[in-house]
């Protein structure tokens, strides 16, 4: 009697390890990959990159939510700068957005899900003209001395607080761990009143 209590507590401590490691409550990702501008914006900046993080919860298996921080940067293309006169200029956006996510397969080695929401972009764009710094360096046999390394003067800048949408969907490549390898493409919209930007950031990266 005292052996079968001792295997079904064990029984049941395994049982909710098992539980515990398919549907964990806490969920997160990190990633990063290429962005590519759409639309007219793509008629204006380059294919630039992105970064981003997130935490969320599982409200079941299937079905979640995560708030994520992201930044996305892009080169101004070189006709945009011909016409107006600069040499050079980029777009930096980063957002804070809240966004459900939906599973299909949650406990299977690939998973298709469906992700999007919406929330708070900053735009920041600059354009900037090369130039050069005198620096103070140092070595060992000679001591200090002065040199010249290239910069980059900002010309002019803006920056604008937005409103912006995204949707998407991505592939999750799951192990025993319950640690996921993703690939993620996911439209965002940037509201400017009567006017819109458009992105498609492509991201790759893991999630638990």
């Amino acid at each position: 009697m005292k052996h079968t209590f001792l295997a079904s507590g064990i029984g049941l401590l395994l049982a909710g390890a098992v539980f515990a490691q398919e549907t964990p409550e806490f969920t997160f990702n990190v990633g990063g990959g290429f962005t590519r501008p759409v639309g007219e914006t793509g008629g204006r900046l380059n294919t630039g990159w992105n970064i981003g993080a997130g935490a969320g919860y599982n409200f079941t298996s299937y079905v979640g939510a995560l708030v994520q921080f992201s930044d996305n940067r892009s080169d101004i293309n070189r006709a945009t700068l011909n016409k107006l006169g600069f040499p050079g200029g980029n777009v930096n956006i980063w957002s804070l957005t809240l966004n459900p996510i939906v599973h299909t397969n949650p406990r299977g080695p690939v998973d298709l899900y469906f992700i999007g929401g919406g929330g708070f972009y900053h735009w920041r764009q600059q354009f900037t003209a090369p130039d050069v710094a005198a620096v103070t360096g140092f070595d060992p046999f000679f001591g200090f001395f002065q040199t010249l390394v290239p910069t980059q003067d900002v010309l002019s800048s803006y920056s604008v607080n937005k409103p912006g949408v995204n949707g998407g969907l991505g592939l999750a490549f799951g192990t025993k761990w319950n640690l996921k390898f993703y690939a993620e493409a996911r439209y965002h919209r940037i509201i400017f009143g009567d006017r819109h930007a458009d992105m498609l950031p492509v991201t790759f990266g893991i999630r638990w």
